[in-house]
């Protein structure tokens, strides 16, 4: 079965079909990275030294993630799955796996420390995850080493304040009977887990900013402005730099709200903006102005001088 899979592989990178984006990265592993599919030692692992001198690269945002991390466990931990998370070399920096489960992720290098870049490991789902950045599964036998196709892997980019990739968020499998469409379920969470991540992230990066909502939810994350108390953008996330127009990455040269988001003859959009954001964050928080508050990143006595200023009553009704 591995000598037919590295066939099929070689012969499918050899020929002159364009394909898929699968046999794409088929091709940058075989040529551009110049791997063999038969390659049969274990990922390349880091130093511990080196291990934590990557964690503290990425300084509070490990923390943030924790709980993200714990959550997403709790609901794929008991089916053979386990949780990692990665730096956006594809460095395995926390994991979370059952007891009965370990030996089988290590021996896999599924652990704290190795690589699973593409350029060391081929295609598989963090490295191709963070090549494209893009949310993906790579199924079995659409690894690109044969030692690889015993697991299935679910992935999902998670991109730093600054619209830069940051990290991967990884659930691998090692049931062989994992179903496509329970592997499609987890695809879902995993991407999920990590809009939730950038999210809180983006809202940790941006503390004394106010945090505006876009219309419309895309699917490459949240859509969020963070601005100042001068109504000047100061920050974007990924899926709000595509929506408006900003860049995909680095920083934002500070420019008036109302000039990305429109205005019109009664009120800019930037207050319908506002006004959607604090409605739905009361609506979430069932009336409760405190959670409401915690929820916007902002004071509760804020909270009232808004609802105030844009007319919204105590229900969050206009």
């Amino acid at each position: 079965m591995s000598k037919s899979h590295a066939d099929y592989i070689i012969s499918t990178v050899e020929s002159d079909h364009v394909g898929t984006r699968l046999t794409a990265s088929w091709r940058r592993s075989m040529v551009k990275h110049g791997l063999d599919p038969t390659r049969t030692p274990a990922p390349k692992r880091f130093s511990d030294m080196e291990i934590q001198e990557r964690r503290a690269r990425l300084g509070g945002f490990m923390d943030l993630a924790t709980p993200q991390l714990d959550h997403l466990f709790q609901m794929v931990g008991n089916t053979g799955c386990s949780v990692l998370m990665t730096d956006r070399d594809g460095v395995i920096l926390d994991q979370r796996s059952k007891d009965a489960d370990s030996d089988t992720f290590q021996d896999w290098g599924l652990w704290a420390g190795f690589d699973w870049s593409e350029k060391s490991e081929g295609t598989n789902g963090i490295g191709t995850c963070i090549a494209e950045a893009r949310s993906l599964i790579i199924h079995r036998d659409e690894h690109f080493m044969s030692r690889n196709t015993v697991m299935s892997c679910m992935d999902a980019p998670i991109f730093g304040p600054d619209g830069e990739l940051i990290a991967a968020l990884d659930v691998s499998s090692c049931r062989a009977d994992q179903t496509e469409a329970y592997t499609r379920l987890i695809s879902g969470v995993v991407a999920q887990t990590a809009k939730q991540i950038e999210t809180e992230a983006f809202r940790a990066a941006f503390p004394k900013a106010r945090i505006i909502t876009g219309p419309e939810e895309r699917p490459e994350g949240a859509v969020l402005l963070a601005v100042d108390q001068d109504d000047l953008i100061v920050g974007a996330t990924r899926a709000a730099r595509r929506a408006f127009g900003l860049g995909l990455g680095g920083k934002i040269d500070p420019r008036p709200a109302s000039d990305i988001l429109g205005r019109d003859s009664t009120s800019s959009a930037l207050e319908r903006a506002e006004r959607a954001a604090l409605k739905r964050a009361i609506a979430r928080a069932g009336g409760n102005m405190s959670a409401a508050a915690r929820e916007l990143g902002i004071g509760r006595a804020t909270l009232y001088r808004r609802m105030k200023r844009l007319g919204i009553g105590e229900n969050g009704e206009n």
